[in-house]
Order: structure tokens, then C-alpha cells, then sequence
């Protein structure tokens, strides 16, 4: 039986939209909520973050203002129309199958909802179907991965499966690879999923091999990483200097949309800080002309990780193997809000009270201060600090 794809008014899109675009609940969370797939979540965010701008066009107000009454007067000639015809050819005009949905007259004497749905051609199992979230299940071994994976980044399907299975768990190699790829993680010789190039977008060679890193604001480097949080997840960005091990800033997203980065590295550069070069790996969300031509045009070179290569980001590695053993470890985060106020706790203390041995038993905060030509102003996640 040909299944009925199921569509939504333009009000509940927007509803969910500006939810998404709140990053207050997981994908997860907004998919069990709306009955919505995350797919579709995603896509609908990107749209509204396109239309947002031009509210504010008075111009293009205009313009759609009087598109609009024409529309509206077209309407409402045809609704003369319609409303002169018989019930069936009525139902039949409104087209979109939501609109046909709220048609439905579940307490009709005249027609069953079996013969309502066969007249209006709507499925009638549709009616009741919800998306299904991810399981319990899923999110247990998508846990027990993220854990075993900071341990050994080296596991690869094969071994990650092995590993479940040794725990109890009665699951197979496909269903390890595809929550692998949902969480975009991969052994390190293979990249992580979360960096998948874009072809159209450009590689830049890796510019860091055998350079000796001696300074503050050399170097600096981001990548993403995978946070549990108890019904769901969300995935943290974070800006790092080589030479001090800084954090200057720091996202959360519930999605891998390239935004939270290209916003968290903008913020940046718009306090007037700047690197000699920039790395990260070759992740479509890195490799946009929108993440890279800010940092070109204020003077910064790009350098990407070779493929195959994440010790090439070594820095980020080790604070991500930081952040989860510290932080999300030890601590369990039921929702976005909550895993946003304690990273902003662990980063406050990773920067200005964490000593670090390769620092000489200083902090980060302190080797920035000290040796940074920045100093002046140190911008720090969601502050700004005058010294």
C-alpha cells in the first residue's frame, strides 16, 4: 500500500521552528514532542533562519503586502466558488492533505471516517501514526560508545561491536555503525563522521606539520564533539589556543548545521581577536565558504587536518577527553539548559583553575594573559572580561 506522506500548516512548522532554533530541547526531544522527523526539524529551522532577515526589509514588505492582498482577493474569489459546489468537490479543492485532515467530521451520521478518509484520500492509518524517538535502548549504547570511544578513539566498528556485545548487549555490526554515525564518531583512521567534506566546498592544505608553536594567538584550532545528555543529545563546539590551551569560546547545538560554528568563531572576530592560523578538519561545516572567507578576510590562514588524521587536531582531542571524564562523566544532564550551565561552569574552571602539567602547573587563563598581544581585551565564553 502506497504510503501518504503526511504535511503540516505553515503555523505548526514555525511553532517547531522556533523551538529548534531556541536549542531549549534536543532533536530528540522535538521529534517524540511533534511527532516531527528530525530531518524534517532541521530543514525547517534552516528555512525560518533564512526568512528571519527579511522582516526587517520594509521594501520587501511592501512588495509582499500587495502580493499578499492580491492573494488574498484571489481567495477569496475562489472560496465564492468552492462554496457553490457540492461537499465532495469542496473537500477535494482544499488540496493539502493537513487541510483535508481538519475536514475530517468524526462524530458525522452521514459518512464513517473510513469513507471520509477514502473520499478525501487520506490514508487512513496515517491518522494515528507518530514518529518513532530513539529507543532507550539506543541512547544506552549511544552512551557506552561515546565512553569507550574517549578511551579508545582507535575502535572501529568491528571492535565497538564486540565491545556492546560483551557487555550484554545482543546487538549487531550494523546497528553499532549506524548510532556511530548519528553520534559522528569513526576510529580515527577513518574520520569521523561529523567531518565529512563537502565536495563543492575547498580543502586547504594542513599548514601545521613540524611548526614549532611558541606563542599565544599562533594557533588556534576547533572541532565537535558528542554530549550525552539522559534522553537525547547535543554536540559541542569549542575554540582553542595551542600555545596556552585556552578555550575562547564555546556552542552547544542539537544539530551539526554549520551555524553554531560559523556564529561561535564571528563573535570572535568581532571582539577584535585574531590568530595567524586557524585549523580544524575537513568538516563540511568547516570547509563552507561562510565559516572560512571571515577568517581570510581578516588576515587569518586556513589550515585543514589531513584525511585520516585527527591527531593533526591533538589540542582539541585531549580537551574533549577533558571535558567528558571532568564534566559529563561525572555529571548527568537531563536537558539542554542544564548541560549549557554546567559546560559554562567546567569551562570557567578548565580556564582560570585547572592546572595543566604541560603549562608548567599553571592555568590556561594565566599563560593567555601573560603571553597574549590580545590582553587588553580577553574575550571569554558568553563575557566579555576588561582587564
Amino acid at each position: 500500500m502506497t504510503k501518504v506522506r503526511k504535511r503540516h500548516n505553515a503555523e505548526f512548522k514555525s511553532k517547531v521552528a522556533v523551538e529548534a532554533i531556541k536549542e531549549q530541547k534536543t532533536i530528540n526531544e522535538l521529534t517524540a514532542e511533534y511527532g516531527v522527523h528530525a530531518t524534517q526539524i532541521s530543514n525547517w529551522k534552516k528555512q525560518a533562519l533564512a526568512v528571519i532577515p527579511s522582516a526587517f526589509n520594509t521594501k520587501q514588505q511592501d512588495n509582499e503586502q500587495a502580493q499578499q492582498a492580491t492573494i488574498d482577493e484571489l481567495h477569496r474569489q475562489l472560496g465564492q466558488v468552492i462554496s457553490e459546489r457540492d461537499w465532495l468537490k469542496k473537500k477535494f479543492l482544499t488540496a493539502r492533505l493537513e487541510a483535508r485532515k481538519q475536514l475530517l467530521e468524526p462524530n458525522s451520521k452521514e459518512f464513517s471516517t473510513r469513507k471520509q478518509c477514502e473520499l478525501l484520500g487520506i490514508n487512513r492509518s496515517s491518522l494515528y501514526y507518530q514518529p518513532k524517538p530513539i529507543s532507550e535502548l539506543d541512547i544506552t549504547l549511544m552512551n557506552l560508545l561515546d565512553k569507550q570511544y574517549t578511551k579508545a578513539p582507535f575502535y572501529g566498528v568491528k571492535r565497538m561491536t564486540v565491545y556492546v556485545r560483551q557487555l550484554g548487549y545482543n546487538v549487531n555490526h550494523k546497528r553499532v555503525r549506524r548510532l556511530l554515525r548519528q553520534m559522528g564518531l569513526d576510529a580515527i583512521y577513518q574520520r569521523p563522521n561529523t567531518s565529512k567534506p563537502n565536495p563543492e566546498h575547498q580543502v586547504y592544505p594542513y599548514l601545521l606539520r613540524n611548526v614549532p608553536i611558541t606563542r599565544c594567538n599562533q594557533v588556534w584550532s576547533t572541532d565537535i564533539t558528542y554530549i550525552r545528555l539522559s534522553k537525547g543529545f547535543v554536540y559541542l563546539m569549542a575554540v582553542i589556543d595551542w600555545y596556552s590551551r585556552y578555550v575562547l569560546d564555546w556552542s552547544l547545538s542539537t544539530t551539526l548545521e554549520a551555524d553554531f560554528c560559523i556564529d561561535t568563531v564571528g563573535k570572535l572576530l568581532h571582539n577584535g581577536l585574531r590568530c595567524e592560523i586557524f585549523n580544524t578538519d575537513q568538516g563540511s561545516q568547516f570547509t563552507t565558504p561562510r565559516f572560512t572567507m571571515p577568517l581570510i578576510d581578516s588576515g587569518i590562514a586556513v589550515s585543514m587536518d589531513g584525511r585520516g588524521r585527527a591527531l593533526d587536531n591533538i589540542f582539541v582531542e585531549r580537551l574533549w577527553r577533558s571535558v567528558k571524564y571532568e564534566c559529563v562523566y561525572l555529571r548527568q544532564f537531563d536537558t539542554v539548559s542544564q548541560a549549557r550551565v554546567g559546560l559554562k561552569e567546567y569551562f570557567e574552571f578548565y580556564n582560570h583553575e585547572r592546572l595543566h602539567q604541560s603549562l608548567d602547573y599553571h592555568t590556561p587563563a594565566q599563560v593567555y594573559l601573560n603571553n597574549s598581544s590580545d590582553n587588553t581585551v580577553l574575550y571569554q565564553p558568553n563575557s566579555i572580561l576588561i582587564l
